[in-house]
């Protein structure tokens, strides 16, 4: 039977569509109704209480909708948006591209989830080293996009080979249990990896599988000894007593010995939350169900204006929209598509569009940016946010 996927082709071909949309098509096609449309994408809220979510997941869209005699128009990868605002645009004959509409959403809404828990661990996290680890917990044929999203919601790296490819980095990892359990010595284990490992790769030693946490650690600063780079503990959420206390005991340990410039790398049911109470002792993190189980964004895709003329149905703002933001204050404001110029009302400092074209009936308007400088953008976008 193979692995339950749908192949790229089958996606190109309109095959991952709610059966909906092609009645929708064959009823139009019988009267020879097909009006220019313009469908705008937005999300009425935002899961988890969340105040703000970065927009991913356009690449693939362009890859989507790459051939259609379509024009897309969207805000940039990485942008900070808030409930309400329009992140992206498409303008074409409706049946050119209706059937689509799943698929836009979905590469859209699972994506911008992840990349906005991603940041929200990001800057939680502050300056300290985040991985991500939750390609186990999706189906495989998921890895990359999740651990893509994860780097560019601004997480160092990606545990998965093939996710580092996509992105164009060095997977990252330590050290596993199966190791340590399979040499059934942890000196062996440790060793064994400082002599297979690449100078260019850190000896972070797992101290949690047969050991209390702090002996585990004075044990691996003996065997590695200027060789250590940091100690991993993996179950905090498995531990008797205050995982914090355990922490401080391991840094102090660590400290007395001359290891102080050993890193703590804490894994295992970590989130936002956890990071905060964390910091003061850990150094990096790896973060796995929190971000391959990210809440979707609930976008939606609704026609806005037909043959040029503002139309939605009700509960929905007809017209095409941009989206400004103010370069001083950084206040926001939507305005029918076509206005050239606005001025911010809270300070008066001109305002700048985020929306912008990105594929015009076979031609890309922009050259594709690296997942890299997505980040970058994100990291910019959420300088100065709050959890």
């Amino acid at each position: 039977m193979g692995f339950q996927i749908a192949s790229e082709d089958h996606i190109k071909q309109g095959r991952v569509t709610d059966v909906y949309f092609e009645r929708v098509a064959k009823a139009l096609e019988r009267r020879n109704i097909n009006p220019t449309v313009s469908m705008e994408v937005r999300a009425t809220a935002l899961p988890g209480g969340w105040e703000w979510a970065v927009f991913a997941g356009l690449e693939e869209v362009l890859e989507l909708v790459d051939g259609l005699p379509v024009y897309l128009e969207s805000i940039d990868e990485g942008q900070v948006f808030y409930a309400g605002e329009p992140v992206l645009c498409l303008t074409g004959k409706y049946l050119d591209f209706g059937i689509y509409e799943t698929s836009i959403l979905g590469l859209i809404c699972q994506a911008s989830g992840i990349a906005t828990n991603a940041a929200r661990c990001r800057i939680a996290a502050g300056d300290r080293t985040l991985i991500s680890f939750g390609a186990r917990r999706m189906h495989p044929v998921l890895a990359p996009m999740i651990e893509r999203n994860a780097f560019v919601g601004g997480f160092d790296g990606v545990a998965v080979v093939e996710s580092a490819l996509l992105i164009g980095e060095q997977p990252s990892g330590t050290m596993s249990h199966t190791l340590i359990l399979c040499a059934q010595d942890e000196k062996v284990a440790f060793q064994a990896f400082d002599e297979a490992m690449p100078p260019e790769i850190n000896r972070i030693a797992l101290i949690d599988t047969f050991q209390d946490e702090k002996f585990g650690a004075i044990y691996a600063a003996e065997v590695l000894g200027d060789r250590l780079d940091g100690v991993r503990l993996d179950t905090p959420t498995s531990r008797r007593g205050v995982f914090e206390d355990i922490l401080d005991e391991v840094r102090w340990e660590l400290d007395i010995r001359g290891y102080e410039n050993a890193k703590i790398f804490v894994s295992g049911g970590i989130n936002e939350e956890s990071i905060l109470r964390y910091n003061p002792w850990a150094d990096a993190y790896g973060v796995g169900t929190h971000i391959s189980n990210s809440p979707v964004i609930n976008f939606s895709m609704d026609i806005v204006e037909i043959d040029s003329k503002p139309s939605a149905k009700r509960g929905k703002k007809s017209g095409r929209k941009q989206l400004w933001e103010c370069s001083s204050c950084k206040s926001r404001r939507q305005t029918l598509a076509g206005v050239n110029e606005v001025i911010c009302k809270e300070c008066g400092s001109e305002m700048e569009a985020l929306s912008s074209g990105y594929y015009d009936r076979g031609k890309k308007l922009k050259l594709s940016r690296s997942p890299r400088e997505i980040r970058e953008k994100v990291l910019q976008s959420i300088s100065g946010l709050e959890l």
